[in-house]
């Protein structure tokens, strides 16, 4: 049995391999932080499930999970990460990652998650589900945020991270007026009208850690 880590942090990586390691005393395991590792491993090793986080500079995460599906790997992924699960979850699963969850997870949870996923189920935590169940009764004004593209959300991230449009193009390997035109179309879509609003809406909202 063979996992694939995927996340920038190598004490992240070594927390996971020795949950694995733990659980799983006979697995072999890859780590790597890049996201084009984890496109070629999909497609080239036979992987029993890849964990990975989607916050890894130089590509989205999202995307990556596209890719991987597109290219016709079934392996499970579950998705790890400190972005807002309410926000997520949802983008994440309907790009073809077969979970969601928090870092802030206990241990116990997650190896819950990994058994679900080896299992060839999806996993959803009880919290995304109250707030699914929740949100079928709010207003859909209030989720502004649901109105944004992937790509939209990404620039969005960026912007309140502080980075600047030549950052942005960089990292996401975009020119600087693709991403002048998705911040236009940011700012129409949650009525806003610069950068500082951005930033606001981005630590109200979860979008990036304060």
């Amino acid at each position: 049995m063979k996992f694939l880590i995927v996340d920038t942090h190598p004490i992240v990586r070594e927390g996971l391999k020795h949950l694995l390691k733990t659980e799983f005393p006979s697995c072999e395991i890859i780590e790597t932080g890049k996201f084009s590792d984890l496109v070629n491993y999909a497609e080239s090793v036979n992987l029993a499930a890849i964990i990975l986080d989607i916050n890894t500079p130089r590509r989205n995460g999202i995307e990556t999970i596209k890719q991987v599906r597109s290219n016709g790997s079934t392996v499970p992924m579950l998705v790890i990460s400190s972005f807002a699960e309410e926000l997520y979850a949802m983008r994440t699963l309907k790009a073809g990652a077969n979970g969601f969850i928090s870092k802030e997870t206990p241990c116990k949870e997650l190896l819950y998650a990994i058994h679900k996923i080896l299992a060839k189920g999806k996993y959803i935590s009880t919290f995304l589900i109250e707030k699914l169940t929740d949100s079928i009764d709010e207003n859909p004004i209030k989720h502004t945020c649901n109105l944004l593209s992937d790509r939209e959300l990404q620039v969005l991230q960026l912007i309140g991270s502080g980075k600047t449009s030549g950052e942005i193009a960089s990292e996401m390997t975009l020119s600087s007026s693709t991403i002048s035109t998705y911040r236009t179309r940011i700012l129409q879509k949650l009525q806003l009208n610069n950068n500082a609003e951005l930033i606001r809406y981005a630590i109200d909202n979860n979008i990036i850690k304060n």
